[in-house]
């Protein structure tokens, strides 16, 4: 009988050799460094006191020399300064919780739906089988207009929600940061598919009396990443604009989008869309620096609009019967694959250790020149993030992402617990995942944050941030009441 080889990838020991390959390539220049400093200090040291003496002498220096030395070390030390991009410090958000009047458990949406469609059981049996298989839970919320039967989606009930969802987040923001509404600089509000006049942007300044001289900014049409763009947004304008705050606003208004035709592509938003909203508070001022939770270390952003698939693949339009909705294409995760490729290649650099990044080179060099089968080395992004905030689009949506990435189930936890919990809240579920890892006290000091989202467009945007500070469990915030209860197994379908 053959001998049956040893497991060479679930080795103990090939794991100390990985460990030690990764703190030798890491650690290259101080490992080199050490033994030549140590090399110079033995030299000197053996030194007598005269040779040190008559080697300082040895030097000449006159009065010109050593001012003009100065002035090139304080006029370069000051331009490096000035041009040093101002450090971007997330001082605290809010996540709205909706009330418990909004929630839609499985049986009252299903119930709506069947006397909704109910000339077409098709679509409602397609329904049903999506909501099966979606990861979301019983207790999701929409919003009041959405529960009557017909539901009412007029523009005054989206301008309810939309100041329900809003001023609850600005107002908890206010409440957990002290921040008062004159002291707001900048002002950001991205919402994809709820565009009213006056702009939701003005209804803010409006509601809370702010400033004439603010710089206001209201972002449509951009999907469920627009959130990341917004603080990339953010982020350039506190480059400019010393001693500001900035203020973020990411929701999606579901009122006037709820879709009551039979086409399935457009049905399936209804499925796994519900309320949310998030409200952050960037700033540039020093005196945030110890109180603020997270710095932003960068911000990358990948649009693949420029191909036709990507493009349409999340596309509003009129159904047969002239009824508008978000169709979503059956090429969406190949697209979506696609762009994560892109953004990875960029931010991989910007990174990923050097151990990792090498290996990435030298298979690469290797399939090019030797033997293009090679397996394609896909870099381990665990040893440059301790936490991942993966948008909340859907089940497919977080399985391709953890496959992709060779992420734990722990590393990919918050986004499927949020996904449950809330459902898909577009641009402002990543602000419920980060609450999530917060609420679960494993926030740490010096930890790192990779959020990922995609939007229409298409696009894949990516932000990293830096823990501040270790962060105390919140006692408020949407989690603060049903935390203890999570994670909870989630089946692959729920029986209706």
């Amino acid at each position: 009988m053959a001998r049956s080889q040893p497991d060479f990838s679930n080795s103990v020991k090939l794991k100390y050799v990985k460990l030690g390959y990764q703190y030798l390539v890491n650690h290259i220049i101080s490992l080199t460094l050490v033994p030549v400093m140590a090399a110079v200090l033995v030299k000197v040291l053996r030194l007598g006191p005269d040779e040190i003496l008559s080697l300082w002498r040895s030097l000449h220096f006159d009065l010109v020399q050593i001012l003009c030395s100065a002035f090139l070390i304080i006029f370069v030390t000051t331009v490096y300064f000035m041009s040093k991009p101002r450090t971007i410090f997330l001082v605290d958000y809010a996540c709205y919780k909706p009330p418990v009047t909004c929630r839609v458990p499985f049986s009252t949406f299903m119930e709506h739906s069947r006397l909704i469609l109910k000339d077409k059981p098709k679509s409602v049996e397609f329904q049903m089988r999506i909501l099966e298989r979606s990861g979301l839970g019983e207790e999701t919320c929409l919003p009041p207009a959405i529960h009557y039967i017909p539901p009412s989606p007029t523009m005054e009930a989206a301008r309810g929600e939309a100041e329900l969802v809003i001023f609850s987040a600005m107002d908890a923001l206010f409440q957990k940061t002290g921040l008062k509404p004159k002291d707001i600089d900048i002002l950001i509000v991205n919402c994809s598919l709820f565009s009213p006049t006056p702009s939701l942007s003005a209804m803010v300044i409006n509601k809370y009396k702010l400033r004439s001289n603010i710089k206001s900014f209201n972002l449509s049409g951009m999907g469920c990443s627009a959130g990341l763009i917004s603080v990339d947004l953010a982020r350039d304008l506190l480059q400019v604009h010393p001693y500001s705050n900035a203020v973020v606003v990411s929701t999606e208004i579901i009122t006037p989008n709820y879709y009551q035709g039979n086409e399935r592509a457009m049905l399936l938003p209804n499925c796994l869309f519900r309320m949310g909203g998030a409200a952050i508070l960037l700033s540039n001022r020093r005196s945030n620096r110890r109180r603020a939770k997270y710095r932003l270390v960068h911000v990358v952003r990948t649009h693949k609009g420029a191909d036709d698939k990507a493009y349409r693949c999340v596309f509003e339009e009129e159904d047969k019967e002239g009824k508008v909705g978000i169709s979503l294409s059956k090429d969406l995760m190949a697209i979506a694959g696609e762009a994560l490729k892109s953004n990875i290649t960029t931010i991989g650099p910007l990174v990923l250790p050097a151990s990792e990044q090498l290996l990435f080179l030298l298979t690469l060099i290797g399939r090019k020149i030797f033997n293009p089968k090679w397996k394609p080395y896909i870099p381990d992004f665990k040893e440059a993030f301790e936490h991942f905030c993966i948008h909340a689009g859907g089940r497919a949506v977080i399985d391709e992402l953890q496959k992709n990435l060779q992420l734990s189930s722990e590393h990919v936890e918050a986004s499927r617990m949020t996904l449950h919990r809330f459902g898909n809240t577009s641009s402002s579920s990543l602000w419920y995942e980060l609450g999530y890892i917060e609420a679960k006290g494993r926030m740490r000091k010096g930890d790192r944050v990779w959020q990922i989202a995609f939007g229409s467009g298409f696009k894949c945007n990516s932000a990293v941030w830096k823990c501040n500070r270790t962060i105390k469990i919140p006692s408020d915030g949407p989690w603060a009441d049903c935390i203890d209860r999570y994670p909870v197994h989630i089946p692959e379908v729920v029986k209706l």
